[in-house]
């Protein structure tokens, strides 16, 4: 699954899939790109000391002239494009702001979308791996609007695979369940934490659907559920 030096770029590398996501392509023998929306982000990414890793600070990818500016500073020809940005909101749909689904919309979707059409636009083959999530594909209680901006991600990577896959580039996206992370374990202390996927695990199947190891898959919602 070597990636050989190829340029890829992940969004939201600075998280806990993230940063796992960038680990794993370090290994591969990628060079990884990631726009850091933050200095904690930033500061997370410097500590992997990598001389294959890139980091861009202060990249608000709700921005199009800053995801445009970012994507041109990537070299070409441009592999991979991994994208995790985003946002959660939990609650009843009767009791929301409309403030929620415009965040959503805007970390969920509008993120997604920009850094698809930039991505797309500096492939001539190669991969596009977006992140939906459980609840697009398994109805779930008080995510409505979390779920809602998640489906247009299926709607997106579907779609936008039928425009690429023939000239070589490959659009899929992961649903992942609720990982096992810190946050998680804190905010559900309760919770079977067995039973969560591992981020390591997310990211593994990530990598591989954003490597030029899968000649075959394409088009697809990748459900990573673990035993959850």
């Amino acid at each position: 699954m070597s990636y050989g030096g190829r340029r890829v770029v992940v969004t939201g590398g600075g998280g806990f899939l993230g940063m796992a996501v960038v680990r794993a392509l370090l290994e591969q023998g990628a060079e990884v790109h990631v726009p850091a929306v933050s200095g904690s982000d930033e500061k997370r990414l410097s500590e992997l000391d990598h001389a294959m890793l890139r980091v861009s600070p202060k990249v608000d990818l709700t921005d199009e002239a800053k995801t445009i500016a970012f994507y041109d500073s990537v070299p070409g020809p441009l592999w991979a494009s991994l994208h995790i940005a985003g946002g959660f909101v939990w609650g009843p749909l009767a009791e929301a702001p409309v403030e929620a689904l415009e965040q959503m919309i805007a970390l969920n979707l509008r993120t997604c979308w920009l850094c698809c059409r930039e991505a797309a636009k500096r492939m001539d083959e190669g991969r596009i791996v977006n992140v939906a999530a459980k609840p697009t594909l398994v109805p779930s209680a008080n995510v409505a609007t979390y779920a809602a901006t998640k489906a247009a991600v299926v709607g997106l990577t579907l779609a936008l695979d039928e425009e690429l896959h023939e000239r070589g580039v490959f659009v899929n996206a992961i649903a992942p369940s609720i990982m096992d992370t810190p946050t998680n374990r804190a905010a559900m202390p309760n919770a079977d934490f067995d039973a969560w996927p591992k981020v390591d695990e997310v990211a593994a199947t990530m990598v591989f659907l954003a490597s030029p190891a899968n000649k075959t898959t394409r088009g697809a919602i990748v459900p990573v559920y673990g035993r959850s």
